[in-house]
């Protein structure tokens, strides 16, 4: 299993576990059953219909297709990464600079899908020589599809310990999202650790300014991070 370093944007890089090439073709085959088994019962209740003219027919098949046409996409986007084979396998697509993959980065992968799913597979044979496990999908899209078990599950990495009594400071927090939140944590556990009191005024900067903080009422830039950090456990445990 291959390492995969993405970059954040305060120049810290994070390490993951890309993929392998079977647990991804796993997931597809997954889906493939699902998209079948979808189309199998369409056919059965549709059957009956068979009294319709030949046109009718290919307006109610093609409309019925669209959810195994834009399975992909819809469940990737929806999801943040995952269809149900990866959630399953416990696989998820990321972008490689750190950020959460956006709808656009999603569409391309769909798109590509032509190319490395139905002309002979290329894209799985394309991976198995990639440094980062990717397709032609991931390689234009900027994406990676990364393995959340063991240490990598992100619900695992951004959880804090809070009391009972906890009483959070910045309710603002909650237009972070769990990855935000991620690498957050991640950064500001690398730059503590390590002494890096440039990263973690960059890191504090950043965080004020896309929570949109006005007045930080902590004295040190650790202490502001951790409660950021507890902040936004406090306010998303029962979402």
């Amino acid at each position: 299993m291959s390492e995969l370093q993405i970059n954040t944007t305060q120049n810290v890089k994070i390490t993951f576990n890309a993929a392998g090439g079977g647990e991804r073709l796993l997931a597809f085959i997954i889906d493939t059953a699902i998209k079948i088994g979808y189309l199998l019962i369409l056919n059965k209740i549709f059957g009956a219909f068979e009294g319709m003219d030949e046109w009718s027919q290919i307006g109610i098949n093609t409309i019925l297709s669209f959810p195994v046409m834009f399975y992909t996409l819809a469940l990737e986007s929806f999801f943040q990464g995952q269809t149900i084979g990866k959630r399953v396998l416990k696989i998820r697509v990321v972008k490689i600079d750190g950020y959460q993959a956006s709808l656009s980065d999603y569409v391309v992968r769909w798109f590509f899908r032509i190319v490395d799913v139905y002309i002979f597979g290329l894209g799985f044979f394309v991976m198995l020589f990639s440094k980062k496990t990717q397709r032609l999908g991931d390689m234009a899209a900027g994406t990676a599809v990364i393995t959340l078990k063991d240490h990598v599950n992100i619900s695992h990495t951004i959880l804090e310990n809070l009391r009972q009594d906890y009483k959070p400071t910045y309710p603002n927090v909650i237009r972070l999202s769990d990855n935000d939140a991620r690498i957050i944590k991640d950064t500001f556990t690398t730059a503590r650790l390590s002494k890096d009191y440039e990263t973690l005024i960059k890191l504090r900067s950043k965080i004020i300014e896309v929570v949109g903080i006005k007045e930080v009422k902590q004295q040190t830039d650790i202490q502001f991070i951790d409660v950021i950090l507890k902040d936004y456990n406090f306010y998303t445990q029962d979402m």
